[in-house]
């Protein structure tokens, strides 16, 4: 992990490639709120996201992805339910986490 950097109210905070449930923040907790995240896909085959809040997985990004090499901006707004968000990140892929974490 590469630490929590702070912006205009909201924390950004890196994940780099083939890393597994990578907590956002210190610890945390149920209603850390994310934003958005930044997803930068240098290989289309191996470009998988997911984030999970401890309960549910959401596939964010597929393996394979339509368009390729570049960068994604997926806004979500969500707050977790029961625990901090942890996002999984394929070989070919990091991301930028946006939002509020503990």
């Amino acid at each position: 992990m590469s630490g929590v950097q702070r912006g205009y109210g909201y924390q950004y905070e890196t994940v780099a490639a083939s890393q597994t449930t990578q907590m956002l923040g210190a610890s945390g907790a149920a209603g850390d709120y994310l934003h958005r995240l930044i997803v930068t896909v240098n290989t289309a085959a191996t470009s998988t996201v997911t984030l999970t809040d401890g309960v549910t997985a959401i596939p964010i990004v597929p393996a394979l992805i339509g368009s390729g090499v570049g960068v994604v901006d997926i806004e979500l707004n969500m707050a977790s339910l029961t625990s901090g968000w942890k996002v999984t990140t394929g070989a070919g892929v990091t991301v930028v986490a946006v939002g509020l974490f503990s």
